[in-house]
């Protein structure tokens, strides 16, 4: 499925969009190929690519091979001119990123999080981690495009608030994009962690140029993001794709949610070091990977759940990939992916007319720190549907 533009008046921004996305994704793309590719006029690209070019978001660079006819030259993104912050928020660590245009990271930090931090203590550490990722960098402030926040959800994305999130007691509608835009003075964009690292996916991982596909991701618990149409499906209440909290057991342990046997409690670290007794996730990953009995058996049974679980949304979503990423995810990353690609393989009801691909994510621990700098490059420089039905 390709990405068409618009010829129509007043939509010059959204076309725009349309056209460095194809620069982007291609890395090296003639504009009679954008023109192919888009539904443009070329004249349309290319007084959009002469516009690029004058603000310095692309340059051109080399030139196809001549098949008889002239050059064509080809266009890249200049890395360089966009930069974002990222910060995922995890209870227990904060890691901040610096990324240029095509998501690829300058310099990175962590810290830890005392636990029971409130959120002024969180957002002043915040502030001084930007401050230092972007020194170490060597990046002035000026040339920030924005802060990307991602967060446990759920978030109430009119306020820019986090509304009581489980791992975060006390946290009950906390204004955090207000609270650290005061902090940092820098635009901030908040969402969910797992929305976020599916969009890192979209720009600098294993989602460039898929159309459709749900990402599952690990962490604490088990968030989820999805991609429709190449554009992120929030839902009604801007929370959709909480895979998490699918019942796969309905005789399940119960879950705060209020439902019974959600795939959370059953494949989560902290239901992982219940099932196996051992003292930490750590130890649980050691154990699964020296081929421990009885963590491995406790691995793949979680790793049924899953594949239960990304069979639904497969069979609801006719979906092209699925994407597992995430810090909870690493050195159990080939029990998880073999388990889905199994179940995908043998159980969707259209897999013999669209197979359903599986990939561990590229950006693997980095996925919601990169995908929070990527909020503020989505959100920048992407097209946005809902931007074109609003003319």
């Amino acid at each position: 499925m390709r990405r068409t533009g618009t010829n129509l008046p007043k939509v010059g921004q959204y076309n725009r969009a349309v056209v460095l996305d194809q620069i982007q994704l291609a890395d090296g793309i003639s504009r009679v190929e954008i023109a192919e590719l888009t539904g443009l006029t070329p004249q349309t690209v290319s007084g959009i690519v002469r516009r690029l070019i004058g603000e310095g978001i692309v340059r051109e660079d080399g030139a196809t091979v001549s098949n008889g006819g002239k050059p064509r030259t080809l266009l890249r993104v200049n890395a360089g001119a966009g930069l974002a912050v990222g910060v995922h928020f995890d209870p227990s660590q904060l890691s901040c990123v610096v990324a240029d245009l095509l998501g690829h990271p300058l310099a990175k930090l962590q810290q830890p999080v005392r636990p029971g931090a409130g959120p002024a203590e969180v957002v002043e550490a915040v502030a001084h981690l930007v401050s230092a990722v972007l020194a170490r960098a060597d990046v002035p402030v000026d040339r920030v495009l924005g802060l990307g926040i991602a967060t446990p959800g759920p978030i109430d994305q009119t306020l820019g608030a986090l509304v009581g999130p489980p791992q975060l007691p006390g946290w009950t509608r906390v204004p955090l994009k207000e609270m650290l835009a005061s902090a940092t003075g820098l635009p901030v964009t908040l969402d969910n962690d797992a929305t976020a690292a599916a969009i890192g996916e979209c720009w600098a991982g294993a989602g460039r140029g898929v159309a459709d596909f749900a990402y599952f991701f690990f962490g604490a618990g088990v968030g989820g993001g999805l991609i429709l149409g190449h554009q992120v499906h929030r839902g009604g209440s801007m929370n959709a794709a909480e895979f998490g909290h699918q019942s796969v057991q309905p005789d399940g342990p119960p879950c705060y949610c209020g439902n019974h046997g959600c795939l959370e409690t059953l494949i989560s670290p902290k239901a992982l070091v219940t099932a196996t007794g051992l003292e930490d996730y750590e130890a649980v990953r050691r154990a699964a990977t020296a081929g421990d009995p009885v963590a491995t058996a406790a691995v793949e049974a979680a790793a049924a759940h899953l594949a239960t679980a990304v069979v639904n949304v497969a069979n609801i979503l006719d979906i092209d990939l699925v994407v597992l990423g995430g810090h909870g995810l690493r050195h159990l990353e080939d029990h998880f992916r073999d388990a889905v690609a199994h179940a995908l393989a043998t159980r969707p009801l259209a897999r013999g007319i669209h197979p359903v691909r599986v990939e561990v994510s590229p950006l693997g621990a980095d996925a919601a720190v990169v995908g929070a700098a990527a909020l503020v490059l989505h959100t920048t420089y992407a097209p946005q549907v809902a931007d074109l039905l609003s003319l």
